[in-house]
């Protein structure tokens, strides 16, 4: 469902977004919205699994968490069951630090004494309200095909309603095909507001991610019931995003991609020291770019999306909507450019790893066509361009940096820099900033734990990634 590669050169479509606020631990991009960037981005491996390997093989036993919207700081278990190697069954435990904080200390009976300190705790412990509870079955069918069966009550919060989900996966030779279905489904849009879908039913199917050459993706997605904003305490009803709203949506997407070197480090390797990371042991420079369409045909009151959005500002592209019968269909253009640069080998004790990387995403190819028309039109007849046409060929802008600080010990940052020409006082602004600590997992070649923290989300979560480069 998604894949776990540096900002930017993993695949172009919408990914999965880790996230501490629910126990299943990821929410699914708002259509159309790219994600805050890649270090909170969602992984293969479930949150049970990637609990059982903190406790079984990197002596943690309990695994932190920090969200507000999940009530503050939390600690996670996981409880695995014994059966065989082909069906992973657990129970993810999660227990709610700060709420328990909290009531001990408006208990009068804590103030007294210590037997009575003891007892308060005790008394506190025992509470239901502070703990969450996630069942989770992941069997192997065959060796191409795998269902996920997953249910989570949330006793500390009763505003929270249980969720659940069933996803079945299915690899091709080529291609990977997955069916969802969750309910509630959570989504987070393009400023990190978190939202339930009451049911939301997907059928993707997707080419293999390549370095090069063509890929599409292929998606076919239900939503039913009103959407509402998780866990919200506005006072003000916020509108929910356009495609959230009930109707069937099917979405097709192609691209191309091509990368090219424009230096490759030829210094030997260590013969006797492994690198950390064998995806991280190779100093170069390189540029990529990808260009593709997106085609989405709506039924229902998703459709009218073209409607509610700002025209106006260039979302762009190509669409039509029909009242009469409820449906709409939109296309687009999207391009993206990107530059890696990396110094090191990622195998010595200190500072053998820099890596930078920055990322252009025009996601609206016809607003930039129409942008940089108006543009050459105005400077062939030597007037001033408007600030309106120079916005709309202004790109997504990402960036990224990773140090290694000593041994597989690196720290990362990542943020958005958003381009407002209309904004004199500060055109350009920095956004969606995450930063990171990463231990690189050395015995198992490409693996590592990362404690990431966003700051505008307030958001702290400790997970296992492989295969990232």
């Amino acid at each position: 469902m998604n894949r776990l590669r540096w900002v930017g050169e993993g695949d172009i479509w919408e990914l999965d977004k880790s996230t501490p606020v629910t126990l299943e631990a990821t929410a699914r991009a708002v259509s159309n919205d790219p994600l805050p960037l890649g270090l909170s981005r969602g992984t293969r491996l479930s949150r049970p699994k990637q609990a059982e390997f903190f406790h079984r093989f990197m002596a943690t036993p309990l695994i932190p968490s920090f969200s507000p919207l999940a009530g503050g700081l939390s600690l996670q278990k996981v409880l695995t069951f014994p059966f065989p190697n082909n069906w992973f069954v657990s129970l993810l435990g999660q227990f709610d630090v700060q709420r328990f904080v909290s009531e001990v200390k408006k208990s009068e009976a804590f103030v007294r004494g210590s037997a009575s300190r003891l007892s308060t705790l005790g008394k506190q412990l025992k509470d239901k309200s502070l703990y969450a509870l996630g069942f989770c079955s992941e069997l192997l069918l065959t060796p191409e095909d795998t269902l996920l069966l997953s249910y989570d009550t949330y006793k500390c919060d009763p505003n929270k309603n249980p969720r659940a989900k069933a996803v079945f996966n299915h690899k091709f030779p080529l291609h990977n095909l997955t069916a969802e279905a969750v309910w509630p489904g959570l989504y987070v849009d393009k400023e990190g507001e978190y939202w339930d879908v009451p049911f939301s039913m997907a059928i993707d199917l997707a080419s293999l991610p390549a370095e090069s050459g063509l890929s599409y993706h292929l998606c076919l997605h239900h939503n039913s019931g009103s959407p509402k904003k998780f866990s919200s305490v506005d006072a003000v009803e916020v509108p929910p995003p356009a495609s959230l709203l009930p109707g069937l949506s099917l979405k097709s997407a192609f691209s191309y991609r091509a990368n090219m070197d424009l230096w490759r480090g030829i210094t030997p390797k260590l013969e006797a020291c492994k690198p950390y990371d064998i995806f991280l042991s190779s100093p170069h420079v390189s540029v990529s770019g990808i260009i593709g369409s997106v085609m989405t045909a709506a039924f229902g009151e998703n459709s009218i999306r073209t409607k509610l959005e700002k025209d106006s500002e260039g979302v762009g592209g190509f669409s039509l909507h029909l009242p009469s019968v409820n449906s709409g269909f939109m296309a687009d253009a999207l391009g993206r450019a990107s530059l890696t640069a990396q110094y090191g080998n990622f195998q010595k004790l200190f500072f053998d790893l820099t890596r930078f990387h920055a990322r252009l995403d025009f996601p609206h190819g016809l607003r930039f066509l129409t942008g940089a028309t108006s543009v050459a039109q105005e400077l062939l007849n030597s007037r001033q361009p408007s600030l309106e046409a120079f916005q709309k060929i202004c790109p997504e802008v990402s960036v990224s940096l990773q140090q290694q600080i000593v041994g597989p010990f690196s720290l990362r940052a990542e943020s958005g820099i958003q381009i407002d020409l209309k904004n004199e006082g500060n055109p350009v602004t920095i956004h969606n900033a995450t930063f990171a600590i990463e231990y690189a997992l050395q015995v198992l070649a490409s693996a590592k734990a990362v404690a990431w923290y966003s700051p505008k989300q307030r958001e702290f979560m400790i997970e296992l990634r492989f295969y990232e480069t």
